[in-house]
């Protein structure tokens, strides 16, 4: 009997032992989580200044939408109000920046950025940022800036010293890695003396203000990790929870999990502005990031181009050039996504359908708590994406009708640039793709950026066919099927104005001169495999005031889009994992749609629109 007894007691032992490694090693898992994520446990929703007044946002500009906020967009999670760039120059009054030599920069004596008095009253006599903190606090809301990466030049020209440190500005910057589009900072080296110490000193005044939320910009792309770092531990000694969100992207995707364990939000696309290219563009970023979604550490598809803009950068007093069913695609794509969603326009001027986007219950419920996000297909321009409810065995599922951009259809293009614009290092994308077999064409098209045809001058530099056995041919030496061009004429090694061809400086012999909209045509010799190029921006659109913001794309079928109509997504619940029938209802609609089962649910989404639904399996005594 004692033998057999020790015999059945041991496994009870071991299991036990187990049980509670198993709890250890939980415990453990949770630890190592970075407690920063913790403060952002949803992803965050706000206002930003950008989009509707670009660089020059005044006090009481930022307090009429942080009111319309508090009283209309509160209790549906609506919480940050963030103050965007150059809020330290005291002369900024438009939607562009002023040259540096221009700009009326406000330091204190420790090199440190300070808000304009003339802009931000409140920050007079060395207030800072307490008073609008306050504010926002004070109506149940909380407060964020924007800031560039690196040190004042103003603080290392004039050797101002570093608060914590024995060494001044001067000590600890490098004019390597320089933003290309804004200089108003010096790099930052990490490991020199003093580098910590600044960037401690100026999350330590943040804090002092009483901010909640920074975006630190030009630090994602190109990605600077000895900065993210700095900036990580600057945010964890104040000992307040500041959110941190890192700009502009894209971020790169194997760069993952070093943002994660640094940030809160990272950009996956550059700024984004109210065009379809773009949006349709996002698709694809979106599905590329959606593996990395982690509860406090979110993608980020950048802010939402809604409402009406007053002296933005690319938007002067007009509403979203969104139609109605782009709207509804741009919320749910963000949604499904589980982007942070940052509003970009005026709040005091929402129109109803407007506010209706962004105070729907049942969507932001998707936004806030659904789990497992994906893309589950995405094919002849019809697009589905699904995600779970973590409380039950429902299903969400949306569905959108992207059947190309008006200009070009983007289904079957070969590459995409995203955005090209002053804001791009290079002012362009070196471009390398391979041929698909037996392609008998090439399309090379420039877009429009979605904020004019203005100065839309694009080039295609040394644009070259590669063969298999190593042979190469420039297209400048084939003869095209047809080019078009939105002004001008398609020219041979010259700009679409007829000078050199010329990008950020740069001139070169060898390309093609064209301009948005464009599309050029040819005829692939035999046995082509790759194309490779450097398409940029022409001098002739960057000089000016509004200049060029294009997307350049490569195809090998014609990209001239069908006729827009609406269209039923057939949505197949066998493949969701229902097997017996399902409760759907429409959740943009508050609408209960019946019963469905198998393939009988196809909705019919409108041209560019878009459909959110949720998916409830019917128990099987109620079928």
């Amino acid at each position: 009997m004692s033998k057999h007894f020790r015999r059945s007691k041991l496994p009870l032992v071991w299991l036990l032992l187990g049980f509670i490694l198993f709890q250890c090693n939980d415990i453990f898992a949770q630890e190592e989580q970075p407690e920063f994520r913790s403060w952002a446990a949803t992803p965050p929703m706000g206002w930003n200044s950008w989009d509707c007044f670009g660089p020059s946002v005044v006090e009481e500009e930022v307090k009429a939408n942080a009111n319309y906020m508090a009283e209309n967009l509160r209790d549906f999670g609506w919480e940050y109000v963030v103050v965007d760039i150059r809020w330290y120059v005291d002369n900024q009054t438009t939607g562009h920046y002023n040259a540096y030599e221009k700009s009326d920069f406000i330091l204190d004596e420790y090199g440190r950025y300070q808000p304009s008095p003339r802009r931000f009253p409140s920050a007079a006599n060395g207030k800072g940022f307490k008073s609008l903190a306050d504010y926002m606090h004070d109506r149940g809301l909380k407060f964020g800036i924007h800031i560039m990466r690196g040190v004042p030049k103003e603080a290392v020209f004039n050797k101002l010293p570093i608060k914590g440190s024995d060494r001044t500005a001067a000590d600890i910057y490098s004019t390597e890695s320089e933003c290309t589009w804004l200089q108003d900072n010096y790099t930052i080296v990490k490991g020199k003396p003093g580098a910590q110490e600044y960037y401690n000193s100026i999350f330590d005044l943040y804090a002092s203000w009483g901010v909640d939320f920074v975006k630190v910009d030009d630090l994602s792309r190109p990605y600077h990790a000895d900065e993210i770092e700095m900036i990580r531990k600057a945010i964890d000694q104040t000992g307040r929870k500041i959110v941190l969100s890192m700009s502009p992207g894209a971020t790169p995707v194997d760069m993952h999990e070093h943002a994660a364990n640094h940030a809160n939000m990272w950009r996956t696309i550059d700024d984004f502005w109210d065009n379809w290219a773009q949006l349709s563009y996002s698709f694809e970023k979106c599905a590329e990031w959606a593996p990395y979604i982690q509860q406090g550490a979110w993608p980020d598809a950048d802010m939402l181009p809604l409402g009406k803009f007053i002296r933005g950068e690319r938007a002067t007093n007009r509403y979203t050039k969104f139609t109605r069913e782009e709207q509804y695609t741009l919320m749910t794509l963000w949604t499904m996504f589980k982007s942070p969603l940052m509003f970009g326009g005026n709040l005091p001027d929402n129109k109803p359908f407007t506010d209706s986007l962004i105070t729907n219950r049942e969507v932001l419920e998707v936004h806030a708590k659904s789990i497992n996000n994906k893309e589950w297909f995405n094919k002849n321009e019809l697009i589905a994406w699904t995600a779970d409810d973590p409380e039950s065995d429902d299903k969400f599922v949306a569905v959108f009708n992207s059947a190309g951009d008006g200009f070009v259809g983007t289904e079957k293009l070969l590459y995409r640039s995203g955005t090209i614009s002053t804001l791009t290092d290079g002012f362009g994308k070196e471009i390398d793709i391979k041929l698909p077999e037996n392609s008998g064409d090439l399309y090379l098209i420039v877009s429009d950026g979605g904020d004019n045809y203005n100065y839309d001058h694009a080039n295609w530099i040394n644009p070259t066919i590669y063969f298999q056995n190593g042979d190469s041919i420039r297209l400048t030496d084939m003869e095209w099927e047809k080019a078009t061009a939105g002004w001008g004429e398609v020219s041979v090694n010259k700009s679409i104005s007829g000078g050199e061809l010329n990008v950020k400086g740069t001139v070169f012999s060898n390309g093609i001169g064209t301009h948005s909209q464009s599309i050029i045509q040819y005829a692939l010799p035999e046995g082509a495999t790759r194309f490779r190029t450097f398409a940029g921006l022409d001098i002739g659109g960057t000089s000016v005031k509004d200049g060029s913001t294009v997307e350049f794309m490569i195809a090998a079928e014609d990209p001239t889009p069908g006729q827009e109509q609406s269209t039923k997504i057939p949505v197949n619940l066998r493949e969701l994992g229902f097997e017996g029938a399902c409760e759907i209802r429409d959740l943009w609609n508050h609408k209960d749609l019946g019963k469905f089962s198998g393939e009988e649910f196809a909705p019919e989404v409108n041209y560019h629109g878009a459909g959110l639904y949720r998916i409830s399996p019917v128990p099987a005594s109620e079928e």
